[in-house]
């Protein structure tokens, strides 16, 4: 029996990942219906039918994003040693933030910060990603405090916001136009504040 209803004439996944081009280089609010339809190869009611609305489109946008670039990023972070792991991090950030034949920076960081109206679902996904990814962090803090690594005294939520605040840092330097040397430096530099902040000094 032939399938019903009319077959989608476009590659769903090829659009997304063209969509999800899109709003890493302009942002949410930046990415028109109008932009996005002509990125995409597809037709308005096409879009509407495939991912339901714009904000549909920008939140499984978000999970490519996540599934590919995000996973580059967080693997990164499980090496043996906690120093290790966000050293390695830090590495990863500066190399996937600076890719040639993408745009730079974070789509979470960047992907919509202005609360326009309208955008208000996807300012709240990001929101909501990016403090996810903080407690990534301190899910691997605490671990290593279990397997007696680092000292019960480590304050796990500051040393997560520090090192959430320096990715942060470097997605919008990256995105001024901060070449992979200097993303280097700053993941060194941050590197070097290690031993304080597992001492609890400051």
């Amino acid at each position: 029996m032939p399938p019903r209803g009319r077959p989608r004439s476009f590659d769903r996944e090829e659009a997304l990942a063209r969509a999800m081009g899109l709003f890493w280089s302009r942002g949410y609010e930046g990415a028109s219906m109008t932009d996005l339809t002509e990125v995409m190869g597809i037709n308005a009611p096409s879009l509407y039918a495939a991912f339901g609305s714009k904000a549909g489109l920008f939140e499984q946008a978000l999970e490519l994003y996540q599934r590919n670039v995000g996973l580059e990023i967080w693997e990164a972070l499980e090496a043996l040693t906690a120093r290790e792991g966000f050293a390695n991090f830090l590495k990863e950030t500066a190399v996937a933030y600076s890719q040639p034949d993408r745009p730079h920076g974070c789509l979470v960081v960047l992907g919509a910060l202005h609360g326009e109206r309208g955008s208000e679902p996807a300012c709240a996904l990001l929101k909501e990603q990016r403090l996810g990814n903080a407690v990534k962090m301190r899910n691997r803090l605490q671990r290593a405090i279990r397997e007696g690594e680092l000292p019960s005294s480590v304050d796990c939520d500051l040393v997560a916001e520090f090192y959430a605040t320096v990715q942060h840092g470097m997605s919008i330097t990256a995105r001024d136009g901060a070449s992979r040397e200097t993303l280097m430096r700053t993941a060194q530099a941050a590197m070097a504040a290690w031993d304080s902040l597992i001492a609890g000094a400051g």
